[in-house]
């Protein structure tokens, strides 16, 4: 009789903790890579299913995201420009690599290698760096904005910010 109510206690634990497992499964999962784009397209992205590889933030908004897609068809989510532009920086299919970013005027995906970045956009990450099919003033190609990145020439340093935002 006095083991029946430990008993019961580890019982009662136990399936509590079983539960709990069993929740955790049924939760959807975020995407931070995803495999088989062989295609090398855009992947369709829903706000908040899916992370950044790079900062691991959560992409709720799909206006400053970036995706980059291997030659083997793996492709990897970014909430903000220059999270992107520092992560490819050194890897093995840099210079291979797809990139997708959306053109701010038309919602359209476009070829991030070939797209103009303003330098002040608010972005989730604070780089600033705002992806445009069309050359307007102050803009900067793909290179340019992953040297300034590279470099931490963005809003995100108080004196790059004050500088930019004077003109």
């Amino acid at each position: 009789m006095k083991y029946i109510r430990p008993i019961s206690i580890i019982i009662a634990l136990l399936l509590l903790i079983i539960l709990i497992f069993i929740a955790m499964g049924k939760t959807q999962q975020m995407i931070v890579v995803y495999e088989g784009n062989t295609r090398q397209e855009p992947v369709i992205m829903t706000p908040g299913k899916f992370q950044g590889s790079e900062c691991g933030m959560i992409i709720h908004d799909l206006s400053y995201a970036s995706q980059v897609i291997a030659p083997d068809g793996k492709t990897w989510f970014f909430d903000d420009h220059g999270c992107m532009a520092a992560w490819l920086n050194h890897k093995p299919f840099e210079k291979d690599a797809v990139i997708w970013v959306p053109d701010l005027d038309s919602g359209k995906w476009i070829d991030g290698r070939k797209a103009w970045y303003s330098r002040t956009d608010d972005t989730p990450m604070s780089y600033g760096f705002g992806a445009y099919s069309e050359q307007k003033d102050g803009f900067v190609d793909f290179y340019e904005m992953q040297q300034l990145m590279l470099k931490g020439e963005t809003l995100a340093n108080p004196s790059v910010r004050k500088q930019l935002l004077e003109k």
